[in-house]
């Protein structure tokens, strides 16, 4: 699904400093894995959070009492990426009972005492993150071209990362990954969501990139081409002018009522 809601309609982005003061869902979280495609690689992006110590996180944010979850994910989405039209599913709900913040939360104070003292990190406040806390989680495909990364106030930077070289992330975030990562991968043809990642036009060379680059695995091109071209979803164009004419491939695009958006 595309989200077309801009931000002025969406309830105000507070600071999460304090969300126990928020209208939040309490103990209900939203994580997003936000894919993107550049030369042959695929791609996570990921902040980095600006405390002492190597904390990175997926995406995330939490649901206010009057919102829908899609919308939530949406906003969450709209405000990391800079844009609003963006695929997005829904693919796993992380609800085990032991799961919760302590252990990332202790270590964060212990690393940042003087950020993290009573002063700045009230006990109300981390007794609201440290409870059991359940997950839903998303992942976005976007064209990697369109995005401006957003910070927030507790990021020190967000950044793709190579899919095979992310850093070790927070609580289960790692696992949330690569389980965004099973779920593209089995919906990628159903779906037909892939092109998502690519831009507008592209060549079949570069749609059987970008499938091996998800399945981190070669195809035999004639093959490929035929699965491909036999989901009759694409729209041939020009040529690709690269200097030999004899040799310039096809362009393509994919046809706008057959992709799931």
């Amino acid at each position: 699904m595309k989200n077309t809601q801009n931000l002025k309609d969406m309830p105000e982005q507070t600071s999460i400093h304090y969300p126990s003061s928020k209208n939040y869902i309490e103990q209900l979280s939203i994580d997003c894995v936000i894919f993107g495609y550049h030369e042959k690689q695929l791609k996570v992006l990921a902040p980095k959070l600006n405390f002492k110590g190597d904390f990175w996180a997926v995406p995330g944010g939490f649901v206010y009492q009057n919102e829908d979850i899609d919308i939530a994910a949406n906003r969450i989405l709209q405000e990391r990426t800079g844009i609003s039209e963006i695929y997005l599913d829904q693919f796993y709900v992380f609800g085990k009972a032991g799961r919760n913040n302590i252990e990332f939360m202790d270590k964060l104070i212990a690393l940042n005492p003087e950020r993290l003292s009573e002063n700045g990190l009230y006990k109300k406040e981390y007794d609201w993150f440290t409870r059991r806390f359940v997950s839903i989680g998303y992942y976005a495909l976007v064209d990697i071209n369109k995005v401006i990364p957003q910070k927030t106030e507790l990021d020190e930077s967000i950044l793709w990362y190579n899919i095979k070289d992310l850093p070790e992330m927070i609580i289960d975030h790692n696992e949330i990954v690569n389980k965004a990562l099973a779920a593209l991968r089995f919906n990628l043809d159903e779906k037909l969501i892939a092109f998502n990642l690519l831009p507008e036009t592209f060549t079949m060379k570069e749609v059987q990139e970008l499938y091996e680059a998800i399945f981190d695995k070669p195809f035999a091109r004639n093959n490929f081409q035929k699965k491909i071209l036999d989901l009759n979803v694409l729209e041939r164009l020009e040529k690709k002018f690269t200097g030999a004419a004899n040799k310039a491939p096809f362009l393509y695009r994919i046809r706008k009522e057959s992709v799931m958006l």
